[in-house]
């Protein structure tokens, strides 16, 4: 894992609550239609070597034809976005998870409540930490919304 995100044990009902929303795939949309797993663009912060990335209905409504992220948009409440971190072809290491959820009490200023948690229910960094960790890179120039797929692979 790269310099942006920590180590937490702090477990909380979110993180288990953010693993069962990533660990369902029905009614998600690839980013930019693909299935396909990319490779860890550099200067990322995740140590995994493989990515790909999806967006539930609401989250969705805000992709494009070509499906990536409308630029200068915000996506709605109640949106998931799950990037599984791949530590090879077959196997999730890790779900980053984004839940814009602004009532939850973790949620950041933007409404985000930020997951980072392993398929087997380790909690790498902890909602208790509001992104802190990750919000350094996710708020860089050219961001949507804290999401950087159109920056990574456009």
């Amino acid at each position: 894992m790269g310099p942006g995100c920590q180590h937490e044990s702090d477990e909380d009902p979110v993180d288990a609550q953010l693993l069962d929303m990533a660990r369902r795939t029905d009614g998600f949309v690839w980013y930019e239609g693909s299935t396909a797993q990319l490779a860890r663009s550099s200067g990322s912060g995740h140590g995994e070597p493989l990515l790909r990335t999806r967006y539930n209905a609401l989250a969705a409504t805000v992709l494009d034809t070509n499906l990536m992220v409308t630029p200068d948009t915000l996506f709605p409440e109640g949106s998931l976005i799950v990037k599984e971190l791949m530590t090879d072809a077959s196997t999730i290491g890790t779900y980053a998870i984004l839940y814009k959820q602004s009532s939850n009490s973790y949620a950041d200023a933007s409404g985000w409540v930020w997951g980072y948690v392993r398929p087997n229910g380790e909690v790498r960094v902890s909602a208790k930490d509001q992104g802190a960790a990750c919000r350094n890179c996710h708020t860089q120039v050219g961001h949507i919304d804290q999401t950087l797929m159109n920056i990574s692979f456009p």
